[in-house]
């Protein structure tokens, strides 16, 4: 078994909730600690458009240019926070279904790393985790409260 083998991957799901950069900044600094990386992973949703192909063209084009800016952006703070170059990934698709693809296609994720609003609604990759994904996945899953601190995060990891 090669050192690489031995190295953990931490999947981090981004999208636009508040709760998403304390996600990103725990599991930056948990995969510098043990010498592990990240794959960042954006997902678009299937477009709810099917009126004109042409019309749903444009705003699938335009949904894949905004994630690829968020996640050039993520990318570069994930680099600040912790060092680490980061793998990035966008797809499309139903976000339960991508996430245990990709999962399936890449066995040196070691760990799913999800944040949770703690104000009300969990939000809908706590849901689906509970709903979906707990039955298909086989793996640790830390779910990081959205009203952590900095300081608490930076303790933690």
């Amino acid at each position: 078994m090669s050192e690489q083998d031995n190295k953990w991957k931490f999947l981090i799901i981004a999208d636009d909730t508040p709760e998403f950069m304390k996600v990103l900044r725990l599991a930056s600094k948990r995969a510098q600690k043990v010498g592990g990386s990240i794959l960042l992973l954006h997902i678009i949703p299937p477009a709810d458009f099917q009126h004109w192909t042409s019309v749903k063209d444009i705003m699938e084009e335009e949904a894949m240019e905004e994630a690829r800016e968020h996640v050039e952006n993520h990318v570069r703070e994930i680099k600040r926070i912790s060092g680490l170059d980061a793998e990035a990934l966008i797809r499309k698709g139903k976000p339960e279904e991508v996430i245990s693809e990709v999962i399936a296609s890449d066995h040196d994720i070691h760990l799913l790393v999800l944040g949770a609003d703690v104000d009300g609604d969990p939000g809908p990759l706590i849901k689906s985790f509970r709903e979906v994904l707990l039955n298909v996945l086989h793996m640790p899953v830390l779910v990081v409260p959205g009203n952590m601190t900095d300081e608490e995060i930076d303790k933690f990891a």
